[in-house]
């Protein structure tokens, strides 16, 4: 008989590709830790990011709604003046600690420009600019050169940000554990987000030499939105050779095998502790990172598979099949509130509007053949060089993406799981388009995303006035 509820251990990393931990067994990223996290747990191969920017997809992440129903379009921290979550919007984690759960939130925020965690239901927050201070009072001297690029980091691995911010994730697990009440620990890693800065071993763990090209290296921009081209002049990289990219992908593998270190010290805590087998542990990314890939830099303007598919893992002994393997189509961020909610038995002030559904009966396999979702939909709405207004519909075989001011895109997954090559305008798949489009503006309507709430988009999507080319 459980004594309480389980604890809720979340860990987020940032900026992090599906096929860049070893589970995936796609790209040669050591990742032990998060293997054996993997084998352990429940994974989802089919986890998709609804919105790949850092902020936004955060204030979805607590509110349990797409972002752009609270005007959360875009980071906060740029010029663009914004909306954000506000600690009278819902958040779980408000619902958690008025059923009697203490918390901790440490590392990445991106929720509120000027409210931490602490209004949002969490009873303490170290973020990073108290890793910061720590730096600046401990390695005052240290500078970087190489801006968004990444370079080698001075600092040794144990003050690392990644093992810093771990540390202090144990001591709050070890410090909540202590009470007789149940405890959620969220541990947002800033990490492996650019400029990548491995420290110690994990900076030359990769040769350049050593590292395959992504998949979508070779990309031409042929029948491309006009912005994605024009996306590496503005970063300067138009000229960039896989020579060029290799070495800041090396140092995005050792970036993420360093945090996969500093994971497997938290998850070690708590064997040490004996609280594994009463806590719900979750791993999962905010969204992925192109590095590189088609030839472009960070997440912006896009929404290949490169930024919106991401790792998920759920381990809890009591109720998931551990090293089970799950395909179907899940949100990471929309659909682990209600997930949460209903693995503690609680629930929402208003359940109806969350945008996720719970997973347990994929966790428990109970609907192995039951309804499920064939698609997701996800977002972009511009920022870093301008606003830019996408929106995507993904099944098994197809993609479309709704570039609302420039051409679409679609792609054959099948043939070309890479997303090279933008088959929108083959009179071939003219009816495949149409119903995708279809799709796509009755689930945006249903969720309350007022970009299809006028009669222009609605042309658009229902009626087929977008030109193709």
């Amino acid at each position: 008989m459980r004594k309480r509820p389980p604890n809720v251990l979340l860990i987020t990393a940032d900026q992090l590709r599906f096929d860049c931990i070893g589970s995936s067994g796609k790209y040669p990223v050591r990742t032990p830790h998060l293997d054996l996290l993997a084998s352990q747990s429940a994974v989802f191969s089919g986890a998709y990011s609804h919105i790949p920017v850092c902020g936004p997809a955060r204030q979805s992440l607590l509110n349990g709604r797409r972002a752009e129903t609270f005007g959360a379009l875009w980071n906060y921290n740029g010029a663009l003046p914004i909306a954000s979550l506000e600690p009278d919007h819902y958040s779980w984690t408000q619902t958690l600690s008025e059923n009697g759960y203490a918390s901790a939130f440490l590392g990445k925020w991106g929720v509120n420009p000027s409210l931490d965690a602490t209004a949002f239901g969490y009873d303490s927050y170290v973020g990073e600019a108290e890793y910061g201070r720590f730096t600046k009072s401990r390695y005052p001297d240290v500078r970087f050169s190489n801006g968004f690029f990444g370079e080698t980091n001075p600092i040794p691995v144990e003050d690392s940000q990644t093992h810093w911010l771990a540390a202090r994730a144990v001591e709050a697990i070890e410090r909540l554990h202590e009470a007789d009440s149940p405890w959620h620990v969220a541990l947002h890693f800033p990490e492996p987000h650019l400029p990548c800065r491995p420290s110690g071993r994990f900076a030359d763990m990769y040769d350049p030499a050593e590292v395959p090209e992504w998949d979508g290296f070779r990309e031409t921009f042929a029948g491309k939105p006009y912005i994605q081209q024009q996306q590496l002049y503005n970063w300067g990289i138009e000229h960039f050779t896989w020579n060029d990219w290799a070495p800041v992908v090396a140092r995005y593998y050792g970036v993420i095998s360093q945090m996969d270190e500093a994971v497997g010290i938290v998850l070690q805590a708590l064997d040490r502790i004996g609280a594994a087998d009463d806590t719900i542990v979750i791993f999962t990314a905010d969204h992925g990172d192109m590095c590189g890939s088609h030839r472009m830099m960070d997440k912006h303007f896009i929404l290949y598979d490169d930024v919106v598919h991401v790792p998920l893992m759920i381990r809890w002994p009591e109720l998931v099949r551990q090293g089970a393997t799950i395909s179907r189509f899940v949100y990471n961020f929309l659909d682990l509130p209600p997930t949460l909610l209903d693995l503690l038995g609680l629930q929402a002030h208003d359940p109806g509007n969350l945008h996720g559904r719970s997973l347990v009966p994929l966790l428990s396999g109970m609907a192995e053949s039951a309804e499920w979702r064939d698609s997701v939909v996800a977002s972009y709405n511009g920022q870093q060089f301008g606003l830019y207004t996408q929106r995507m519909i993904r099944t098994n075989e197809w993609k479309y993406v709704w570039n609302l001011t420039d051409t679409d895109e679609l792609y054959d997954l099948q043939a070309d799981p890479a997303e090279l090559t933008n088959r929108i305008g083959d009179p071939d798949h003219a009816g495949l388009v149409a119903e995708l489009r279809r799709r796509l503006y009755y689930t945006l309507l249903a969720d309350g995303d007022a970009i299809v709430a006028n009669e222009w988009m609605r042309r658009q999507l229902l009626q087929g006035c977008k030109l193709s080319r």
